[in-house]
């Protein structure tokens, strides 16, 4: 197993990917929308492409850092799942939370916002397993 490989981190981002467009469409769009205080017309008000795009690039950024730590350390499948929503639970949602308290964003949109993150990295740990 490469440092790098390209199929493993595209499929992990596209895994992740995938799951945000889900998760903030039909399960939690109209709630998030609200809890982040956004209209549809502001939502539409953005270049969608390229938020989509960026918002890829940096799940790839996130994806190629765990797959070079997976591929670093050769762990056996529980733990790349262990690692995967461990960078979720530890990282990630902590320092959202942290940014969350001090523009005094509300739970919803907080646990919402975790919730991605978890199932997200969930999703590209499982995708990972794929290429191991």
């Amino acid at each position: 197993m490469n440092d790098f490989e390209v199929w493993p981190v595209l499929a992990g981002t596209a895994a992740f990917f995938a799951i945000g467009v889900v998760w903030y469409g039909a399960l939690f769009g109209a709630i998030w929308r609200r809890a982040a205080g956004l209209s549809d017309a502001d939502l539409a008000r953005g270049p969608i492409a390229v938020l989509a795009g960026l918002g890829f690039a940096f799940e790839m950024l996130i994806a190629m850092v765990l797959w070079h730590l997976i591929a670093r350390t050769a762990p056996p499948p529980f733990v790349v799942m262990m690692m995967a929503c461990g960078f979720a639970i530890g990282v990630m949602a902590p320092a959202v939370g942290v940014t969350y308290l001090l523009q005094r964003r509300s739970f919803v949109l907080f646990a919402i916002d975790a919730g991605y993150f978890l199932t997200g990295m969930a999703a590209m740990g499982a995708t990972f397993l794929l290429f191991i």
